[in-house]
C-alpha cells in the first residue's frame, strides 16, 4: 500500500489537475446505489480531518449516507514532513497526493471550488459555481492567518519576499530557495506567535531543519528566534538539549519576543524591545478558525476558536453544524493526528445521530505528533485522551510520555507514521 501511494503521489503531481465542471446538486441526485441516502453530510476542507471524516461516514453508514466534499484545491499536500523540505532531506513532491482513490474507494462526491457564504438557517453553502444544500455541515477548513497586526504582510508580494510556509505548498518551496540562495554568514530570523497555533513543536522543528542545512552548508551563519511565548511550548528540554549540542553556538533563541511590525524591503522586524534584520525572514502569523468557520457564524466575538460539544462536535452556537480539525477550541494539540481522531468520532456520531441514536458517550483517543532534528533523527510526544463528562471536556489520560533523546530509529518510526496517516486519510 505505502509504495502504491507513493506511486499515485508522483504520478499525480506532475500532471495538471482540470477544473471540475459546474455541478447541479438537486437532491438525492449524486447518492450512490439505487436506494435514497437517509441524507447529506457537506464537508468543507479537504485537509487530515475533512478527509477522514468523509471516508469513516461512508465506511460506517455502508453508504447509506451521501457525502459532498468542497476544497479548493486539486491536490493533498501535508504539512508533517514539510519541515524537511527546508532541511533539504525531502522534496514538495514527495508530500503531494491527489483525492482519486479516496473518491473513488467510497463513493465520495468531490467539489473543487471556493466557499463563499454559508447560510445555517437554510443550511446551504454558496461556492463561486452554485449552492448545495445539507441536511448535516462538517467545518473543517484548517486555520487562517490574522493580519491584523502585520498588515504589510497581508499581500502575495510580500509573502513571497517573506514566506510564512505554514500551510505547505509554494511558500515551503520558496522559502527553501531563500535558505540556498542565503550567504554563508547570513542570518535566517523566524518568529513564533503566541500559541496557541496549527501544531505546537513545528516552529521549534523547523528551527533544527534550517540548523541542519546551514551546519552542513553555510556553517557560518545564525539563526535568530523571535517566540510571542514565554518559553519553548512543546519538548522543551529536547529541543534545548538538541540546540545546544547539535547546533552549538548557531541558534539564539528569544523568548517574550511577540513582532509588532514588519519592514519587508529590508527584511527588518520589530518586537517590543528591539529591531533585527535578516537575511532570510520567517514570519509565521497568529491564526485563528478558517474562514468557513467565520461564515458560519461559529466563532464568540471575542475568541477565535469553535466551542464544539465533543461527543459530536456540533458547535456549540449553530446546530447541525460540526466543527473538526484545528479550527476547535479544545486546549488540545493542533496537529494532524488529532483531526483525525477527531474526525472519527465526529463521523460515528453523525452516523448514530442519523439513525436516531445518540452518540459514544465515552469517546477515547490518542495523539503522537514527531519532531525530526536533522535528516535522520526524530523524537515524539504522545498522549491518550478521554472524555471527562463531568466537565465536558477530552483530558489527557494515563498513557503515551516523551522520547528521552531524539533517535534514527524514531526517525523510522516517525516516516512510517506519516505514510499509514496518509494512506488512511486518503485511500
Amino acid at each position: 500500500m505505502m509504495s502504491s501511494l507513493t506511486d499515485f503521489n508522483r504520478r499525480d503531481f506532475i500532471k495538471t489537475a482540470s477544473a471540475l465542471g459546474a455541478l447541479s446538486f438537486a437532491p438525492h441526485a449524486i447518492a450512490m446505489g439505487k436506494k435514497p441516502p437517509i441524507g447529506r453530510v457537506v464537508i468543507i476542507g479537504g485537509g487530515y480531518a475533512g478527509t477522514s471524516a468523509a471516508k469513516y461516514i461512508r465506511m460506517w453508514s455502508m453508504g447509506s449516507i451521501e457525502v459532498v466534499v468542497i476544497e479548493q484545491s486539486p491536490q493533498f499536500i501535508s504539512c508533517p514532513l514539510s519541515n524537511l523540505v527546508l532541511g533539504g532531506s525531502q522534496q514538495i513532491n514527495d508530500l503531494t497526493f491527489g483525492y482519486d482513490l479516496l473518491k473513488k474507494n467510497h463513493g465520495i462526491k468531490w467539489v473543487q471550488d471556493t466557499v463563499t457564504a454559508i447560510n445555517t438557517d437554510a443550511k446551504k453553502v454558496t461556492m463561486q459555481r452554485g449552492d448545495i444544500t445539507y441536511d448535516r455541515l462538517i467545518v473543517a477548513p484548517g486555520v487562517d492567518f490574522n493580519y491584523d497586526s502585520l498588515p504589510q504582510l497581508q499581500t502575495g508580494d510580500a509573502q513571497k519576499q517573506i514566506p510564512h510556509a505554514w500551510k505547505a505548498g509554494w511558500q515551503t518551496v520558496y522559502l527553501r530557495q531563500q535558505l540556498e540562495a542565503m550567504p554563508d554568514g547570513g542570518v535566517f530570523v523566524m518568529t513564533i506567535p503566541k500559541a496557541p497555533y496549527r501544531c505546537p513543536p513545528g516552529p521549534y522543528e523547523r528551527v533544527c531543519q534550517v540548523a541542519h542545512y546551514l551546519k552542513n552548508h553555510k556553517p557560518n551563519s545564525k539563526i535568530i528566534v523571535l517566540d510571542a511565548n514565554a518559553e519553548i511550548v512543546s519538548k522543551k528540554g529536547l529541543f534545548t538539549k538538541v540546540w545546544a549540542n547539535t547546533y552549538s553556538g548557531m541558534i539564539d533563541y528569544r523568548h517574550d519576543s511577540a513582532v509588532v511590525s514588519v519592514d519587508v524591503p529590508t527584511k527588518t522586524v520589530s518586537t517590543e524591545f528591539e529591531q533585527v534584520k535578516a537575511d532570510v525572514l520567517n514570519v509565521i502569523p497568529p491564526q485563528h478558525a478558517g474562514k468557513p468557520a467565520q461564515m458560519a457564524g461559529l466563532l464568540e466575538s471575542d475568541y477565535p476558536w469553535c466551542e464544539v460539544d465533543f461527543l459530536s462536535y456540533e458547535s456549540k452556537h449553530v446546530r447541525d453544524v460540526h466543527v473538526i480539525g484545528d479550527s476547535v477550541a479544545s486546549g488540545l494539540p493542533k496537529s494532524a493526528h488529532m483531526a483525525t481522531s477527531q474526525a472519527r468520532v465526529c463521523a460515528s456520531a453523525i452516523v448514530e445521530l442519523t439513525q436516531g441514536r445518540e452518540p459514544d458517550p465515552a469517546p477515547v483517543f490518542a495523539n503522537t505528533c514527531y519532531s525530526f532534528v536533522d535528516d535522520k533523527q526524530a523524537m515524539h510526544v504522545a498522549n491518550v485522551y478521554r472524555y471527562d463528562a463531568a466537565r465536558k471536556i477530552m483530558l489527557s489520560a494515563e498513557g503515551g510520555g516523551v522520547s528521552l533523546a531524539p533517535s534514527e530509529k524514531e526517525g523510522a518510526y516517525a516516516k512510517a507514521w506519516a505514510h499509514n496517516i496518509w494512506s488512511d486519510v486518503l485511500t
